[in-house]
């Protein structure tokens, strides 16, 4: 087990499987273009250690070349993939084979096809190193691969964790068992905007509000946005699989999160099912629900003192507070069984000092991490 920074890593895969790995995509791409002299394009900064052995392997004419794109902040990536390194003019009519480290949701990938799409080549193909099939979503064949791998956060061999970790020899992948997955309930009033604020910054964890992930996406015109305004627009209850597909979508942007906090989602049973389906699918779980639990009658207090600041309609008027306190309570009650019924379901008095509160969090979330 290793460190870089704040996360622990595990041996994945070892030089030998790598070094095999290598020689398998340079003897088949040798089969096909060793009688022509291909471009190969290394993709920076985490395709160098691989250009390096791959030529060692590839014994026949041929020139190389280096791209650089970024579409990260940190491992978060900011939706917008930036050229910051080009290649030469000098290939029209020429076969360009691009060399990848590793492949995934292939945003990076498309770019890179649109990039070349204007540049008059002979033809184009897609090498990669890694390759997880499970999320590639893209419409582009993946020509050659090493091998492939599901969808774990890997380092060395070029890889990097926030820029460490490239110089590792072999492979390690991020040690889930120390990821915290949180769902965290609580009436309006309650206080759970803030506290997820101040958990999130201690464990390292991503807040996921359902909300904000449909503003984001309705805002910004997506694909899924645009299919969840469709059914707005119509009056209509937005699917649970157009949730899902979201939050899928905002666990795979954060590949450096240690856990997440779902908020606002999941409100039924079989959204919470649906939820454990889709972290059951990237080998995680929800460790646990917190409900933070208060009186009425001094969150219905805390509530009519916010709506003289907060601009909320409903935090002005009692009747409108009770409506959404009974509307809760209806739907939070199954969700309850369903995640006591695992074990799962925690109560956290939501009463007293901010502080106090953020303690008695920490106490539950502690004891997940110890066990």
């Amino acid at each position: 087990m290793i460190k870089l920074h704040d996360k622990y890593f595990e041996p994945y895969l070892s030089e030998a499987q790598i070094a095999t790995a290598v020689k398998k995509i340079a003897d088949e791409i040798a089969a096909d273009y060793k009688d022509q002299v291909p471009i190969f394009v290394g993709v920076l900064n985490g395709a160098f250690a691989f250009v390096s052995d791959f030529l060692k392997h590839y014994q026949h004419p041929c020139e190389v070349s280096f791209i650089k794109l970024s579409s990260y902040q940190g491992l978060t990536s900011t939706g917008i993939v930036e050229t910051l390194l080009d290649v030469s003019e000098d290939i029209e009519g020429r076969s360009l084979i691009i060399l990848e480290d590793v492949i995934d949701t292939g945003r990076t990938l498309q770019e890179l096809v649109h990039l070349f799409s204007h540049k008059n080549i002979k033809e184009f193909k897609v090498a990669t190193l890694f390759y997880k099939s499970a999320i590639y979503n893209g419409e582009y064949t993946i020509d050659y691969f090493g091998m492939e791998i599901p969808d774990k956060f890997i380092v060395g061999y070029g890889l990097d964790y926030n820029e460490l970790g490239r110089n590792l020899r072999a492979i390690y992948q991020l040690n889930q068992s120390h990821m915290i997955n949180l769902v965290l309930f609580g009436k309006p009033g309650a206080g759970k905007g803030t506290q997820a604020e101040f958990l999130k910054e201690k464990y390292n964890l991503k807040h996921i509000s359902t909300g904000d992930v449909f503003r984001y996406n309705i805002k910004n015109g997506t694909e899924l946005g645009k299919l969840a305004k469709s059914y707005i627009d119509k009056g209509d209850l937005v699917p649970d699989e157009v949730t899902i597909k979201m939050l899928r979508d905002e666990v795979e942007k954060n590949p450096d999160a240690s856990g997440f906090i779902f908020d606002g989602f999941p409100r039924t049973a079989a959204q919470a099912e649906a939820l454990d389906n889709l972290l059951e699918s990237k080998d995680m779980q929800i460790d646990a629900t917190i409900a933070l639990e208060a009186n009425d009658e001094v969150l219905i207090q805390r509530l009519l003192e916010r709506g003289k600041t907060s601009g909320r309609s409903d935090d002005v008027d009692e009747a409108k507070i009770r409506n959404r306190f009974d509307e809760y309570s209806q739907k939070t009650a199954p969700l309850r069984d369903y995640y006591e019924a695992q074990g799962k379901f925690h109560v956290v008095n939501g009463i007293g000092e901010i502080e106090e509160i953020t303690e008695r969090l920490h106490a539950v979330i502690n004891q997940l991490q110890e066990a």
